[in-house]
């Protein structure tokens, strides 16, 4: 049964007068395309929780979308921000998500707490101030669970639109996992401007699974010199085309997003 996350760190923080606590998650890490999407959310203090708000790995699409709209209606505030490919690609993975974490803080109007999923975040405070991290704070807290929907349920609309652009990847099934699909359709179509060229998974699949056959074995044959030669890389601007995506579905959501600049 999945655990039912509760507001045992947000009614601490509600008595010591810290009224707006946001709480914050991101989405796509593991994906090798697409940008990583965070939402932040602010509950009214001592609000009475949505019927099942929970971890949105735990929940099917249709829940997922069904509960989004409610959680909008009833915060304080929702903020969506994103790291794109580009910047995932130069910051490395674990940049970019506290990049689109921050970037989410920055557009509920301000704040006086934030709770975050998973550890502490090196510097994470000079940019957000207080905040308190909580490993598995999806399942935990409620304001997070919150979050971890709204951001779920904005990723896999912005992939679903990248789909129809590009189709044959299966991205509106697999969401830009490293899928069985989607490796097929790299090596029969090629990249575009929304893979993650610096991920090893994608590097793998470019080179026909030669590094994955050998992992950790001394005599497996070296990576393929040429990996991104093997196949045709399809120009675009994934930045700018992110930002306007973003844009475009959380006016949708009715949610409130401008990204920042890409630095």
């Amino acid at each position: 049964m999945p655990q039912v996350p509760t507001l045992r760190f947000e009614r601490p923080l509600w008595r010591a007068g810290a009224t707006r606590v946001a709480g914050v998650d991101e989405v796509g890490v593991a994906p090798t395309c697409g940008a990583v999407v965070a939402a932040a959310v602010v509950i009214r203090p001592n609000s009475h929780r949505i019927e099942g708000v929970r971890d949105s790995k735990t929940l099917s699409a249709a829940q997922r979308e069904r509960l989004a709209p409610e959680i909008r209606r009833r915060a304080v505030a929702v903020g969506v921000g994103a790291a794109s490919v580009d910047e995932i690609d130069r910051l490395n993975i674990y940049h970019a998500t506290h990049l689109a974490m921050r970037r989410a803080v920055a557009r509920i109007g301000g704040h006086d707490h934030v709770l975050v999923d998973g550890n502490r975040i090196a510097g994470f405070e000079a940019h957000v101030g207080p905040y308190t991290s909580i490993v598995d704070g999806d399942a935990r807290s409620y304001s997070i669970a919150c979050a971890s929907i709204v951001a779920k349920v904005v990723r896999d609309r912005m992939m679903a639109r990248l789909a129809a652009r590009h189709p044959g990847y299966g991205w509106e099934r697999n969401q830009g996992y490293a899928t069985l699909e989607h490796r097929q359709a790299i090596r029969r179509l090629g990249l575009t401007p929304f893979h993650r060229r610096s991920f090893l998974a994608l590097q793998r699949t470019l080179a026909g699974d030669q590094m994955g056959l050998g992992l950790g074995d001394d005599h497996a044959p070296p990576p393929a010199p040429t990996v991104r030669s093997l196949v045709p890389v399809m120009a675009g601007r994934a930045d700018r085309d992110v930002s306007n995506l973003l844009a475009d579905l959380a006016e949708n959501l009715e949610l409130d997003f401008v990204e920042e600049p890409v630095r």
